[in-house]
């Protein structure tokens, strides 16, 4: 056999045992793909799974159903193994459930410990109607002259001991606090707030038992599996579990990943189709076919390399300020230097890995030393691919065009001839704030407040800049924003970022990016605009607040992604649960003010709904003004002017509370 056939056979060989290994996953997306029933409900799917009816790794921890046995009954949704709730409907394109006390459809009388509290079950927002808790109390010691409300319950009970039910208001107007602690058993549960008067009265238990029956409309969310499972979904996986464990899964077709699936993988639906005929074809054709295959991809591959360097040449040399004008002695693209790669190999002692600061999805990066005595950084892309030569001109083309104090300085690059495309930035030596926060270089109170307020102004200057420039810059993370040795910052890595022309209001592109800092609209619509920087940049923030990495998936899963856990903090009125105790929030009051009014414009940034964000611009002036805070001589900021107007503020906005302690003593909140 011809040794490039043999060769062509071998390489083969992987693939087969890729496929075998991958069966099993490939099965595991199957089952998870099929929707099943449950008691009277039908048609679900993730986050629900019952045992014996839809595995766990299908489906979310905390939806777990039981009693799905009888198709003319409600399946039951274990909340917590004390507490579980009838199903009555759900409607999983709108993320409702209606949910009911199993234990009190025939009686009133509680039978548990329980209250509804989870994190994952809220109001819904369809409904008109709020919510108020509704109480049962039961057994309770019954001593002369206690104020017992006279909504009783019938229920039987030792000695002189009631039972009765009530309201949060009749709870704490008749001052029952201390009482009610002494009561065999309570269980708290949402009703309606406009019930029908009739159950307050003292014949009220009938009533009362419909109103229970017929059970309350909630919303439900994933916690923080929600942005994880988008991700999965646009990826083209299913979302899921660890099996034995409760950390996310995103199920693929070619097996199961911690965030989203490879983009060739999870987005090509007929990759299954292939490997099933790929099984079924007998074995000398699938060898004839696959030798066919390979040599023409090896065609294909010369051709695509060929019309790129074809591409780069003309986008090049179609402009007369970046030709190679090596007649006249110069040697430059785009008004930058040209190195061969020669020079680059000696300046990194031959990219000795010694020398390497760090890698990312497109390259590593080298130290380096010029002859002429600067030091510099090296990225080297990992492939020559079409994608990569792509990347590698964007970057040249936007970095040559920009000039600012606060983003990298590009010195050069290798020509398209050069055996490896290499780009030459400006060598910074502080390291990234990643490294400072929550990396190597964290130490405790190493970075203090007045260094993150400069870093955050620095960074926005910066992203205003590009915006200001018709460029977003697509991947604004705290891993590509450098520190020089004074702190002062530089934002890199440009491979992703985009021209992004004036007259239109989005552009459409394949999804990219770092998980925990893409924009959620972008994941689901695919489309892409400067205010998708802006909820990057919040995820920043929350970094300079809490010293905590975007994601991190040992973290509780309704706070695995940073963004999710802020949001839930500033609403929750739990600021101080989010905020680095080192930087004295705590003990200094001025500290604390600035970090709540960041903490206020995070909320902003991060909001779901990009028309919600700020602007970049807004963010700059903002941040501004809460850094001329720190300056005690500046008596004259207003603390209100730091919300940013006509956009929404946290339900427990910090305006309120700086206003108290502002200038102008007579603002009311």
């Amino acid at each position: 056999m011809d040794f490039t056939l043999l060769l062509a056979f071998s390489s083969f060989i992987p693939i087969i045992i890729a496929s075998v290994s991958g069966d099993e996953a490939i099965d595991y997306f199957t089952v998870c793909s099929q929707p099943f029933d449950c008691g009277n409900r039908t048609n679900l799917s993730y986050p629900f799974w019952a045992t014996d009816h839809r595995r766990r790794e299908c489906g979310h921890p905390d939806f777990e159903l039981i009693g799905c046995g009888d198709g003319n009954q409600h399946p039951v949704l274990v909340v917590t193994e004390s507490l579980h709730l009838r199903l009555i409907a759900v409607n999983q394109s709108s993320k409702t459930l209606t949910v009911a006390l199993p234990d009190y459809r025939y009686t009133a009388c509680p039978r548990i410990n329980a209250t509804l509290s989870s994190t994952l079950l809220a109001p819904s927002p369809l409904e008109d109607a709020a919510l108020q808790n509704l109480t049962l109390f039961f057994g309770c010691p019954s001593p002369s002259g206690a104020l017992i409300p006279d909504t009783r319950l019938s229920c039987s009970a030792a000695g002189d001991s009631v039972s009765f039910y009530a309201n949060e208001t009749v709870v704490r107007d008749r001052d029952l606090g201390g009482l009610l602690e002494s009561c065999t058993g309570r269980v708290v549960f949402p009703i309606p707030a406009d019930v029908d008067g009739g159950i307050w009265r003292r014949d009220g238990e009938a009533q009362l038992q419909r109103v229970l029956d017929s059970g309350v409309n909630l919303s439900y969310s994933y916690g923080g599996y929600q942005v994880l499972c988008e991700q999965c979904g646009v990826s083209g996986g299913l979302c899921g579990t660890a099996a034995g464990g409760s950390s996310f899964l995103c199920h693929c077709l070619a097996g199961s990943e911690p965030l989203s699936c490879p983009v060739s993988i999870g987005s090509d639906p007929n990759v299954k189709v292939k490997v099933a005929i790929g099984v079924g074809t007998a074995v000398g054709s699938v060898v004839i076919m696959l030798i066919l295959f390979l040599f023409y991809l090896r065609h294909r591959r010369q051709q695509q390399y060929s019309a790129t360097t074809s591409s780069l040449s003309r986008s090049i040399f179609s402009d007369p300020s970046s030709k190679l004008e090596v007649e006249k002695g110069a040697s430059k693209y785009f008004g930058v230097q040209v190195f061969t790669y020669a020079e680059l190999e000696e300046a990194t002692n031959n990219f000795d890995s010694s020398y390497e600061l760090g890698d990312g999805g497109f390259g590593a990066v080298y130290y380096g030393k010029l002859k002429d005595g600067r030091a510099v950084a090296v990225k080297r892309l990992y492939e020559s691919n079409y994608k990569r030569v792509e990347q590698f001109m964007n970057e040249i083309e936007i970095l040559t065009r920009l000039r600012h104090p606060n983003l990298v300085s590009l010195y050069g690059c290798t020509s398209r001839h050069s055996r490896e495309l290499l780009l030459v930035y400006e060598y910074i030596a502080n390291g990234t704030v990643a490294d400072h926060l929550h990396g190597e270089k964290a130490k405790p109170g190493a970075l203090p407040w007045s260094t993150r307020m400069n870093i955050a102004v620095d960074t926005a200057s910066a992203l205003a800049y590009l915006h200001a420039s018709e460029i977003i810059h697509r991947d604004v993370k705290t891993n590509n924003i450098l520190l020089d040795e004074n702190f002062v910052v530089k934002v890199a890595d440009f491979g992703l970022s985009r021209l992004f022309p004036n007259h239109v209001s989005h552009v459409s592109t394949a999804p990219q990016g770092t998980p925990g800092y893409v924009d959620p609209e972008y994941h689901q619509f695919y489309q892409l605009t400067s205010r998708s920087d802006v909820f990057s940049f919040g995820v920043v923030l929350a970094e300079l607040i809490s010293s905590m990495p975007a994601v991190d998936i040992t973290r509780h899963r309704h706070e695995i992604n940073l963004s999710n856990m802020a949001i839930n903090k500033i609403q929750g009125d739990a600021l101080h649960e989010l905020v680095d105790q080192s930087l004295g929030f705590q003990s200094d009051a001025l500290i604390r003010k600035m970090v709540t009014a960041v903490a206020e414009l995070t909320f902003q940034c991060l909001q779901s709904d990009k028309d919600l964000r700020p602007s970049m611009d807004q963010v700059l002036s903002t941040l501004q003004v809460i850094q001329r805070m720190g300056d005690e001589s500046d008596e004259a900021v207003s603390l209100k002017s730091v919300a940013v107007q006509h956009l929404p503020l946290s339900p427990n906005s910090v305006i309120g509370k700086w206003a108290s302690v502002g200038t102008t003593p007579n603002t009311s909140s």
